[in-house]
């Protein structure tokens, strides 16, 4: 399926294009650069500054970098990776790791702003240089929210620049710079307060997930916390130096905020010769009420939106059965003979099932040819402090996960 009616951008720096289609939402990048270029051939460790891209943005479901990365060491160089629910976009850094190009689906926004910046390959300099700019060149915006929860979220002054730069990425965001600048900003738009070195630019709250108004107003006002002024600018040029001084060279491959259920917005020739995904558990019914600041920055609404029509439905474990097997359904007509299915799924604590049933069952209704040949228990979830400990909250205990395997024979 060829990319039709696209933009292109053209970096006068760099040998790839930067695609994108506001009304189709999709990022896509087509490397030209040197085939026979030095792989990565092991996992750097999890400080090591060339993986610390992939942890731009604090996220919560999202499984660990080594899973896709181990899965895809018998990948060939011209394969293509698919992942149906790409959250943060962690499958498709394990593919650039790996120097193989891939290819993401998410109906997250959020998700698919901090995947795309998985893909882009500029510097430090440059994103401090462009926020820089954007925050000279403003004047003070006359729209910005109002209301306890936003005067006790971000002072008045750390408000106004972020609502400048969320206004100008919302008119332009295809360069690797503002792409980079959008994912980095979602990071650090909410999370702990430190007593030595600023971090976020909100009052305390959690860094994965934004705490809903009236609850975060109760507790700022219980512990008596008040919002710092934060310097924009400053916390930017750390954390583009932290997550950007080091890049892993740049593969071919997009991300699509779409619905895995229909027809794939791209599909290489040969078809996809992988699919590495981590379908949300059952019961997990949407990430946006939990995500609805970040949702706000990138355009949605300055209150918490509960819709959930784009995602899969949770009414029952049949229901939901019958959801995940027309995503199967659908993948699959893009994917390649004998290409591999792997994936990653548990329970959660409230919505206690057999991981393995309702994955069998949804592959077994979809019957599009999928043979399973291998599970293997990935453990309990590595949570250690968990970000909603910090305003009390209590998730329960974790459940074991399992990695699933099949091929399309």
């Amino acid at each position: 399926m060829p990319l039709k009616q696209l933009f292109v951008y053209k970096h006068k720096y760099l040998p790839f294009i930067i695609e994108t289609n506001v009304e189709k939402n999709m990022y896509f990048y087509s490397d030209h650069s040197d085939s026979n270029r030095q792989l990565i051939t092991s996992l750097p460790k999890a400080r090591s500054p060339i993986v610390r891209l992939n942890t731009i943005c604090p996220y919560f479901t999202m499984y660990p970098l080594d899973f896709p990365f181990n899965v895809l060491e018998q990948a060939q160089s011209t394969d293509w990776v698919l992942d149906p629910f790409s959250g943060r976009g962690t499958t498709n850094f394990a593919a650039r790791m790996r120097g193989i190009a891939s290819f993401g689906i998410d109906t997250s926004p959020i998700a698919c702003a901090i995947s795309a910046a998985k893909f882009v390959n500029t510097t430090p300099i440059k994103i401090i240089k462009l926020c820089k700019a954007i925050l000279k060149d403003k004047t003070k915006p006359n729209h910005i929210p109002h209301g306890k929860f936003w005067e006790l979220c971000y002072h008045s002054s750390t408000l106004s620049e972020i609502y400048i730069i969320k206004e100008t990425l919302l008119d332009e965001c295809v360069t690797d710079e503002t792409i980079a600048l959008r994912a980095l900003m979602l990071g650090i738009l909410h999370g702990p307060t430190y007593k030595n070195l600023t971090s976020y630019l909100s009052n305390q709250m959690p860094r994965t997930y934004s705490t809903k108004p009236d609850y975060s107003i109760r507790y700022w006002e219980k512990n008596r916390m008040s919002p710092e002024k934060i310097d924009v600018l400053d916390v930017v040029s750390r954390k583009a130096k932290y997550s950007f001084n080091t890049l892993p060279p740049r593969t071919t491959g997009g991300i699509s905020l779409s619905d895995a259920r229909k027809p794939l917005k791209f599909i290489p020739d040969e078809g996809f010769n992988w699919v590495i995904t981590s379908p949300p558990y059952f019961g997990m019914k949407t990430y946006l009420p939990d995500q609805w600041l970040r949702n706000w920055f990138l355009g949605g609404p300055d209150l918490i939106d509960y819709s959930n029509s784009s995602q899969l439905c949770h009414g029952s474990k049949e229901t939901f059965i019958g959801e995940l097997s027309n995503v199967w359904k659908n993948i699959t007509k893009a994917c390649a003979p004998n290409a591999q299915l792997v994936i990653r799924f548990g329970s959660l604590p409230s919505k206690i099932c057999n991981p393995l049933e309702i994955l069998q069952k949804s592959i077994d209704l979809a019957n599009c040819g999928w043979e399973h040949y291998s599970t293997y228990s990935a453990g309990s979830p590595k949570i250690g402090r968990r970000q909603s400990e910090q305003f009390g909250d209590n998730l329960g205990t974790a459940q074991k996960e399992i990695d699933y395997y099949a091929v399309l024979t």
